[in-house]
């Protein structure tokens, strides 16, 4: 048993060159220093036409992954900081970058940071409007494009903006015809012909901690994105604090995984969400270890296998499909048969602090038959995956831990920088997110849960409220949502009174200060019959449901619980073989099959025996397309856009309570 408190002591003792304060750039330059031989990047080749290869970077085979040492890097990043101030870029302007997660997203942003800029953070998935908000609402003077796609997108909005450059990462013909339009390796010959290790320095010493250094905007579940001011101290601090949480300390087990120098991570998230940015970019950069980008989210499989990564950063979503490929993997007949008996024992042993005889024997036969051959599949060296930006089914974590594969759960926000928790390595428990992170403070406010929630709880449950060096100051240009998000005002700062930001999460505590993610406050369910539910956790609990990928719990001012379905179309069909069934092939079809309701029915039956009775799903419609970011169901980070989903299919929500279909 984890002595908690000791733990966490020691945690909040360690430090190392890692810690310390300063600037972001200040740190990246004493890490390059120090790891100058060593691997900070690693890229695939053929997947774009980049316009810093070959002259600067090295060509990679197709297909196939090259690498820059942190000394390569470096030299890449002081020459685009020089190039980005030849053209104009002074401290304090604010300059977008508009790209996927990519080796020079990396490089642009430490450039720019260094060259003094505010880096304001745009998705690929944004419109003309969206791009044309963000970039008018920052005030960017310039923006940084991955390809002739999202350039087209700002050239629509340009005029109507006050940007003055744009930048462009790819090679693409129509920078040549265009006087503020350059590339990134018209940058790098720009400033290397000016760039000294003096001039670079006289950089960095321009900028202190306390300076702005990004604003990201929200992704806008609801309403307009608003940019959150975070500074360089902000992002330090984060760094440190899970630097602390997961450092190389001498005390800790030769089995408990650590972030290092020998860390190699797979990159795939957005960089332009905090999560990614701050825990696979900033903190991985800081530890001197490796990053690698994935081609695409498509491609993670083949990646990690070409890759081998040590770990990794994800949203719940792609640890989903993780299992329900290695559940396609396993067929049928024998071969399905012995996967779920593995499944089992994986979830006996998550859920066991201290497995027995007997099912440490399984374990072992059970690993030799199925856990060895999907840790391959994830390239063999995975040592812990993190996994933020919403929250997990605690079986599915379970069955991670029980193959032998540490996934690690945390929360965060961008108003935090945005790490706020993370189940330590020593004492990872399913279900749950951890204790606060060194250096951050946290205490509910139980006057906003009803007594519904209450019960679901076994300690204190409330509003998270959050304060530490890593919070944000507030939001840009606008003070009055500034002061609804805070619990105190800044002129109670001079007073020496605490500034606690209001998380608008339920959250509930444990004795020795891991937390528990209840749900939303804005997402509680109201039942006419006065009863609340949150949905989330009953969502979660179908991420191991074969016959469902997506589900959205609704029932709010109605009677009874339902809920809107995405099916698992292709697991359907598969099912539908195995058990001699003659499905439609067609999802309009198959979602009207009466055999189809009945797989599904059996699913929602399972999670219901373990419900409250106000909280079971009592009808469901089944849904003909996936949500995705590209039809606006989901955020850039994969999180229900849940008016959205209620406006798109609001037919359906209005025939499962007999109700008038709403005028469109």
């Amino acid at each position: 048993m984890v002595d908690t408190e000791d733990l966490l002591g020691r945690e909040a003792e360690y430090s190392d060159s890692v810690t310390g304060t300063g600037t972001i750039p200040e740190l990246f330059a004493s890490v390059a220093e120090r790891h100058a031989d060593d691997p900070a990047q690693r890229y695939k080749g053929g997947v774009y036409d980049r316009s810093l290869a070959p002259a600067v970077v090295p060509e990679a085979p197709d297909g196939e992954y090259a690498t820059l040492t942190y000394e390569e890097m470096h030299d890449v990043v002081k020459a685009l900081a020089a190039g980005f101030r030849d053209i104009g870029v002074e401290p304090d302007d604010r300059i977008g970058i508009f790209a996927n997660t990519r080796m020079e997203w990396a490089q642009t942003d430490f450039a720019l940071l260094a060259a003094g800029g505010i880096v304001t953070t745009l998705f690929t998935e944004s419109s003309a409007s969206q791009v044309e908000y963000l970039l008018a609402d920052s005030g960017a003077v310039g923006i940084v494009v991955e390809n002739q796609e999202l350039l087209e997108r700002v050239l629509e909005v340009k005029d109507d903006v006050e940007v003055e450059f744009v930048v462009l990462m790819d090679d693409e013909p129509v920078a040549a015809n265009h006087d503020s339009i350059y590339t990134l390796a018209d940058l790098y010959e720009r400033g290397q012909a000016l760039i000294s290790e003096t001039r670079y320095m006289s950089f960095l010493d321009e900028r202190g901690p306390d300076d702005l250094a990004s604003l990201i905007y929200t992704s806008g579940t609801t309403g307009d994105p608003k940019g959150v001011k975070l500074t360089h101290h902000n992002f330090r601090e984060n760094v440190s604090q899970v630097r602390k949480r997961y450092s190389p300390r001498p005390d800790k087990d030769d089995d408990v995984p650590t972030l290092d120098a020998d860390s190699l991570t797979l990159s795939f998230l957005p960089l332009a969400h905090s999560f990614e940015r701050t825990a696979g970019h900033f903190t991985m950069f800081a530890a001197g270890a490796t990053v690698a980008y994935a081609e695409s989210t498509d491609t993670i499989q083949a990646d990690m296998q070409a890759v081998a990564p040590t770990t990794m950063t994800s949203v719940p979503r792609v640890y989903e499909r993780m299992f329900d490929a290695m559940r396609e993997r396993a067929g049928s007949g024998r071969s399905r048969r012995t996967f779920e008996w593995a499944m089992d024992v994986a979830r006996a042993c998550g859920r066991s602090d201290s497995p027995g005889l007997g099912l440490r024997l399984k374990r072992s036969l059970a690993n030799r038959l199925v856990y060895s051959k999907v840790k391959s599949r994830m390239g063999g060296n995975i040592e812990m995956v993190v996994s933020g930006g919403g929250t997990l089914d605690t079986e599915l974590t379970e069955l991670f831990h029980g193959m032998g594969i540490k996934l690690c759960e945390g929360y965060g926000l961008t108003e935090a920088a945005p790490v706020v928790t993370g189940n330590p390595a020593e004492d990872m428990r399913p279900g749950q997110l951890g204790p606060p992170l060194p250096g951050i403070e946290t205490k509910l406010d139980e006057s906003v849960v009803e007594e519904d929630i209450r019960e679901l709880a076994d300690g204190p449950v409330g509003e998270l409220l959050v304060t530490g060096p890593n919070v944000t100051e507030g939001y840009w240009q606008d003070p009055d949502r500034t002061a609804a998000a805070f619990e105190g005002t800044r002129e109670t700062l001079t007073n020496g009174d605490e500034r606690w930001l209001r998380t608008g999460d339920i959250v509930e505590e444990s004795d020795d200060g891991y937390l528990v993610y209840h749900d939303r406050i804005k997402e509680i369910i109201v039942l006419t019959t006065g009863r609340n539910v949150a949905p989330r956790p009953i969502e979660e609990a179908f991420a191991t449901k074969e016959s469902i990928d997506q589900i959205m719990v609704i029932g709010d001012d109605r009677t009874f619980i339902s809920a809107l379905i995405v099916p698992n179309a292709e697991a359907i069909k598969r099912w539908g073989e195995r058990e001699g069934h003659d499905l439609p092939m067609r999802i309009v079809d198959l979602i009207e099959h009466e055999t189809v309701h009945a797989f599904v029915q059996r699913a929602i039956d399972e999670v219901n025996e373990d419900l409250a009775e106000h909280e079971r799903i009592q009808e469901f419609e089944l849904l003909p397309m996936e949500w995705t970011p590209g039809n606006d169901m989901l955020t850039a980070s994969l999180k229900k856009k849940r008016r959205n989903i209620r406006e798109k299919f609001s037919d359906r929500i209005a025939d499962i309570y007999g109700e008038k279909t709403p005028a469109k």
